[in-house]
């Protein structure tokens, strides 16, 4: 285990931080900056406050307090199938790690909870690739749209069993 899986504190949050706001506001920016807007699929604040989805941030110590370094959310689709939601890491710490961790934490996580199954959509773009690559690494496979998503060229559908 390294030092930053150790410090890092993946947290189930309540999104009534301010700063998870300002977080998940660049998240839509760059959503938007990558995709055409019919083909954003990321979550403004009230549609991650809905009883369907459990958010989770992550944390780093820091002099100044707590730093948010991370997101991410499932979405409940049925009692078997959940939908990765809103992974992010801040640019600033991209490519430490904090992404697998998450992601591993949303995968115990969903299979604690009786799901078999959990699917995302992510974008082909060169912007995804390093998510993509987490994926795949991660056992998912690329599939078909899901849950209400129709075929899309700015969508790349994944899923996994677990």
């Amino acid at each position: 285990m390294n030092a930053l899986q150790q410090e890092l504190d993946v947290r189930r949050d309540d999104l009534s931080d301010p700063r998870i706001e300002a977080f998940m506001q660049e998240h839509l920016q760059d959503m938007y900056a990558v995709s055409p807007p019919e083909s954003v699929h990321a979550l403004d604040m009230d549609q991650l406050r809905q009883p369907d989805i459990a958010f989770w941030s992550a944390w780093l110590p820091g002099a100044d307090g707590d730093m948010l370094v991370g997101t991410g959310a499932l979405k409940q689709l049925d009692a078997n199938h959940a939908e990765l939601k809103s992974m992010r890491t801040s640019a600033r710490h991209r490519g430490r790690g904090i992404a697998r961790q998450l992601l591993s934490h949303l995968l115990e996580t969903a299979r604690a909870r009786g799901f078999s199954r959990v699917s995302l959509e992510t974008g082909p773009q060169a912007f995804f690739e390093p998510a993509r690559r987490l994926y795949f690494q991660h056992g998912f496979v690329e599939c078909g749209p899901f849950a209400g998503y129709g075929p899309d060229p700015y969508s790349f559908f994944m899923t996994r069993t677990l």
